[in-house]
């Protein structure tokens, strides 16, 4: 087994590396990479991904906007049955669909668009801290908080001419959306045995009002449904049995 400092030190070039590049599948290759030497009796460590559905409280007429989510998340045992859960999601969006268009500050787009409707997406890393506890063997449930890092932000119009949606227009409101983001996070999930899998579902109910102006007071709300897959683990198995 390596010494605790080495594996401290690679989580905490993971954590670095996350702020230094700028491309999502970099940040996931250097963790599959440092997998096996993470991962221990006491600290899981994996790639989660899935699905999720997020909308914006605050806003009316809008409608749940669905996601892809990947990221890499860690486990830390304190006992049997309580555990420290906490990981980055590099690529998670939030944001929802059927918001009402407005005024560009280009007259003729204005005019396209005036019939359409707005997607808003809105890009994170998110960080979820939770506490974990295991019960009736293979479940468990956790409970704690989300803190987002905006890294892009967009609205994207839509309007109909010819064939449904056949007008699209990006516009880009990354200077109207604060960078931070911060919520109550909690869930359910099920772990496999044998290959350590998890599966569960998580809900976050942001709380900070994301937007910059004071016309509208608009909350992130997102569910997500997830599937961690612990690597390297398997392996540690293997050589401990031979």
């Amino acid at each position: 087994m390596k010494p605790k400092s080495t594996k401290f030190a690679a989580i905490l070039f993971i954590l670095i590396s996350m702020f230094f590049f700028q491309n999502a599948q970099s940040q996931i290759l250097i963790s599959l990479l440092l997998g096996d030497k993470l991962n221990s009796d006491k600290l899981e460590f994996g790639i989660d991904g899935g699905l999720s559905r997020s909308n914006l409280y605050g806003i009316d007429g809008t409608k749940g906007l669905n996601n892809f989510n990947l990221g890499f998340y860690f486990d830390f045992k304190l006992n049997e049955r309580w555990y420290l859960n906490t990981g980055v999601r590099v690529k998670s969006n939030t944001g929802a669909t059927n918001l009402a268009p407005y005024h560009v500050g280009d007259t003729e787009l204005d005019s396209v668009l005036a019939e359409g409707h707005v997607t808003r997406k809105i890009g994170y890393f998110h960080v979820p801290i939770h506490v974990k506890y295991r019960f009736a063997k293979q479940f468990y449930g956790m409970a704690g908080f989300q803190v987002g890092l905006r890294n892009k932000a967009k609205d994207l119009f839509y309007n109909t001419i010819y064939e449904k949606d056949d007008v699209e227009y990006t516009y880009d409101i990354g200077d109207e959306v604060k960078r931070l983001d911060f919520g109550f996070s909690g869930g359910f999930g099920y772990k496999f045995k044998g290959t350590g899998m998890n599966l569960g579902i998580t809900y976050y109910y942001g709380i900070v009002d994301i937007m910059k102006s004071n016309d509208v007071n608009s909350t992130n709300s997102t569910f997500y449904l997830y599937v961690c897959i612990p690597v390297g683990a398997g392996k540690k198995v293997e050589s401990t049995t031979k």
